[in-house]
């Protein structure tokens, strides 16, 4: 039998690679073929710095911003270079002149809900920074009204997007160390005020009926909506919580440490969310049956299997459009994903305000939640 070679030239080769590379890079951003038109709602939240480098770097469409704020006007504009025809005063009147994809909350929390209740009878979905709601009763009218409307409501976390929370996921999901029996989650850093966040800032986060509470709202929704995660969706059975306010001086009116037992039917979770860490801290834990997983950070992963089996690796980086909140936020509204069962769901997040709920609760009355 012959066997026949075609030879190509160098030059032949150099464009078949830069071809394959355009064909990679274009199937890579089916998700984001058109860029997001958004209208920014409030500029008082610390985690606005994200979007708007996504903005100066052309990620991101911004078609509007509104605050109330004149001062924050001044800031981020010479920050980030934004032109003055880009801020507006009134909420409604932007989304109907502009008609955004999306309204993105970075406001107070206790006024999330009323981002939704201007943007769901005009259709538009909304993300808002985590949690959803400043309480509970926030929340159940921002779920009708998503209903209602037929819109979708997202919560954003900063830890939605660590490469090693979804390593740890997918291995669970393969049984590598039996079924889950505790989880652990630390969360928070020295105190708001401590690393240098912004005057408007905290002005609210420190607020009781703006942000909920102190750092059991701020930090506790993290844990809480992991948990959810790493439980399918299912909700705890009780939920037992400890509050503590270690430094009345510099806050004095909510909590700055909280400590969250959640129970399951066959495994425990425990969230510790706190303004008084030593350093900024953010990671998960889970025992199994046969194995440990530790999740050091967005990338480190630790693990150890039986009494001898240790490892330590980096996760691999996420997909598209599991990568980026604008990229996932931009899959959703081209109906290129359903966000039911996932950390960002209103599902999910439904639980993670009745969690925060129960242990608010437990804390003022220093009894067992059951839900």
């Amino acid at each position: 039998m012959k066997h026949f070679y075609l030879k190509y030239s160098p030059s032949f080769c150099k464009i078949l690679l830069i071809v394959l590379f355009l064909f990679v890079g274009l199937s890579a951003s089916v998700f984001a073929q058109q860029k997001l038109r958004v209208v920014i709602a409030g500029l008082n939240h610390d985690h606005i710095h994200n979007v708007l480098q996504q903005f100066n770097k052309g990620e991101v469409n911004v078609v509007g911003i509104v605050e109330p704020n004149k001062q924050l006007h001044k800031k981020f504009g010479k920050l980030y270079h934004i032109p003055d025809s880009l801020f507006f005063d009134d909420l409604k009147n932007l989304l109907v002149l502009k008609k955004p994809d999306a309204v993105l909350g970075y406001n107070a929390v206790g006024e999330h809900l009323a981002i939704v209740q201007i943007c769901a009878p005009l259709g538009i979905t909304v993300m808002v920074e985590k949690p959803l709601a400043a309480n509970l009763q926030q929340a159940k009218q921002i779920e009708a009204l998503a209903i209602k409307h037929n819109i979708k409501v997202l919560t954003n976390y900063e830890t939605t997007w660590y490469p090693s929370y979804h390593e740890l996921y997918n291995t669970i999901n393969k049984n590598s160390i039996g079924k889950i029996k505790k989880m652990i989650v630390h969360d928070g850093h020295q105190g708001p005020k401590e690393i240098g966040c912004s005057p408007e800032f905290l002005s609210w986060l420190t607020n009781p009926v703006l942000n909920g509470a102190g750092a059991l709202n701020d930090f506790g929704c993290y844990g809480a909506v992991l948990m959810t995660w790493l439980m399918k969706g299912h909700k705890p059975i009780a939920v037992t919580a400890v509050t503590r306010n270690y430094k009345p001086d510099l806050y004095p009116k909510v909590d700055d440490d909280a400590t969250i037992i959640l129970e399951y039917p066959e495994a425990t979770g425990l969230i510790e969310a706190s303004w008084n860490w030593p350093f900024s801290i953010k990671d998960l834990e889970v025992f199994g049956e046969t194995g440990y997983l530790h999740a050091l950070d967005n990338v480190n992963i630790n693990s150890r299997i039986g009494e001898n089996k240790m490892d330590a690796k980096k996760a691999e980086p996420m997909t598209i459009p599991f990568n980026d909140p604008m990229v996932y936020l931009a899959a959703i509204i081209n109906h290129k994903l359903q966000p039911s069962d996932d950390l960002s769901s209103l599902k999910f997040n439904m639980i993670v305000m009745e969690i925060l709920d129960a242990a608010k609760r437990s804390a003022g009355s220093g009894k067992r939640i059951v839900l």
